[in-house]
């Protein structure tokens, strides 16, 4: 891990540089693995069992 100390602006342009360098299919992993992250935050909403249709991804 590294720190640094750069502005806002700087750190949201290198950011996006680096997310436009993916492939569209990476980009797509990355929004899918994001979205499995913010699932995960804990928050005090009871989760309901609504028997979703429900995609399941498998990593090789």
């Amino acid at each position: 891990m590294e720190i640094t100390f750069t502005t806002k602006e700087k750190s949201n342009k290198r950011r996006k540089e680096e997310f436009l360098k993916l492939t569209p299919a990476e980009r797509i992993y990355k929004f899918l693995a994001l979205v499995v992250r913010v699932n995960k935050f804990p928050t005090k909403v009871k989760k309901e069992n609504k028997n979703n249709f429900v995609i399941e991804i498998k990593s090789k």
